[in-house]
């Protein structure tokens, strides 16, 4: 099954492909890549792979669609499962790092978007709470990464890529906001993590370039202050 056809709908963007991508290249996947115009023209294949939420990752192997970027690093990680383990091994460890995981998506990135959508003291509020949960995350990282380089040991695995893949939006962040979000005062074992984080062989070819990213971001604010969005 491993070996059948593999498709990655994806905007060069989105957080939630990068995860995708470090998946496929953690576990040596070859793929076509397929870049979706999210602002302009969905395409028909994306609206028929995932018609429920109409938005990118979505992954394709052998003709059948997975979509959410949590439950693509799953589907991976059980069907190339002579690779790296992207998940851990022990039961308590994996449900751990799906709660880290579901922390990042539900609680700590509503903030992080909202410090790149939003202006002024609205922004900043939004930079401080995005601030605080990394501190919270800081403290995952000492009880997950056991003294070891990632959340997930000596290798990247499922919640390295969970957050890791949103440090170029951090970096956005910190420059919009003009503050400090990860740095060796507030944030040391996370500052570290993230160059390791982004120095890897799986990580560096697929990480946000910042002064592209941040020429989006102001595009992106723009669109969300004329459409009067909350």
């Amino acid at each position: 099954m491993g070996s059948d056809k593999v498709k990655l709908l994806g905007a060069w963007q989105s957080p939630y492909v990068m995860r995708a991508r470090i998946a496929l290249h953690m576990k040596s996947v070859e793929y076509e890549y397929e870049e979706e115009d999210l602002y302009v023209a969905k395409s028909d294949l994306l609206l028929k792979s995932n018609p429920v939420y109409k938005k990118v990752p979505v992954f394709i192997h052998a003709d059948r669609p997975v979509s959410e970027s949590l439950v693509i690093l799953q589907y991976i990680n059980e069907v190339w499962a002579s690779g790296p383990a992207i998940l851990p091994s022990d039961a308590y460890d994996r449900a751990i790092a799906r709660f880290w995981a579901a922390y990042i998506d539900d609680k700590w990135f509503p903030h992080l978007r909202a410090s790149v959508l939003s202006g002024g003291e609205e922004a900043k509020s939004a930079a401080e709470k995005t601030a605080e949960g990394l501190v919270l995350l800081e403290e995952a990282f000492t009880m997950c990464s056991k003294g070891h380089k990632f959340f997930g040991g000596e290798r990247i695995g499922y919640l390295d890529i969970a957050l890791g893949s949103f440090l170029g939006w951090i970096r956005v962040t910190e420059q919009r906001a003009n503050a400090s979000l990860i740095d060796e005062s507030k944030t040391p074992k996370l500052s570290e993590w993230a160059q390791h984080f982004c120095a890897d062989v799986v990580v560096k070819d697929v990480m946000h370039q910042t002064d592209k990213l941040f020429e989006f971001a102001k595009l992106l604010a723009a669109k969300h202050k004329s459409s009067g969005e909350n």
